[in-house]
């Protein structure tokens, strides 16, 4: 039988991916000195928030995300961050391979908004693995399932995630919104001669500041 023992021990922007995409270097050996044929590999990876430390710029950007940060020792709860799978080649002793992650900028999703919140540092992963191990006993091919137990900490360098997402989409976001809403919007943009949703957008935000300045100047009048 097989026993694996999984680490992380890096990871990179693909730069040149169709779309925005990083990988993570994975290692895997094998205690049991046989030989591992393949792999059908699964990786469940999920962010925990809960180890480490936050500046008040990025609790205020993740506000919408986990409350107030007088609630944060209960809703720091573990985020889904993607599913991967992958089939590993044969291999005797250990294995080095990357572990390609397609990356959303929808910041709809949990997980990017958390990565989009923060500033620097670095985010805590936990990968848990499954899948069916295949190996060659008396000619014959054996499977036998990854534990459930397998799995392996990595915390991901946030410069890394920005550059994976800055060489598609540079100084740039991308918000969803309903076709009514786009209509509407463009109607604005039209009627005000805008040459971009940027400057669009910046023009509604200025038409609503102006009114709550003025209502905030008149209530600090004597």
């Amino acid at each position: 039988m097989a026993e694996l023992v999984f680490d992380c021990v890096g990871a990179h922007a693909d730069r040149y991916a169709v779309s925005p995409s990083m990988s993570f270097s994975l290692r895997i050996s094998d205690t049991s000195g046989q030989s591992v044929e393949a792999i059908a590999l699964r990786c469940q990876i999920r962010i925990e928030p809960a180890r480490r430390r936050y500046s008040e710029a990025e609790a205020e950007r993740l506000n919408d995300l986990f409350g107030e940060t007088q609630r944060w020792a209960e809703t720091l709860r573990p985020l889904q961050f993607t599913n991967v799978a992958i089939m590993v080649p044969r291999f005797t002793g250990s294995i080095e391979l990357d572990l390609p992650v397609m990356l959303s900028y929808d910041l709809e999703i949990g997980s990017t908004r958390y990565f989009a919140g923060l500033d620097g540092g670095e985010v805590p992963l936990l990968m848990l693995f499954s899948g069916t191990v295949f190996t060659m006993a008396g000619g014959k091919i054996q499977a036998q399932q990854v534990p459930w137990s397998k799995e392996a900490s990595y915390r991901l360098p946030i410069p890394v995630w920005r550059e994976a997402i800055d060489a598609h989409f540079p100084n740039s976001a991308w918000i969803k919104m309903s076709r009514q809403t786009l209509d509407e919007l463009q109607q604005f943009k039209t009627r005000s001669a805008l040459p971009t949703w940027d400057a669009t957008l910046l023009a509604l935000l200025a038409g609503v500041a102006e009114p709550v300045q003025a209502a905030e100047a008149a209530e600090g009048q004597p």
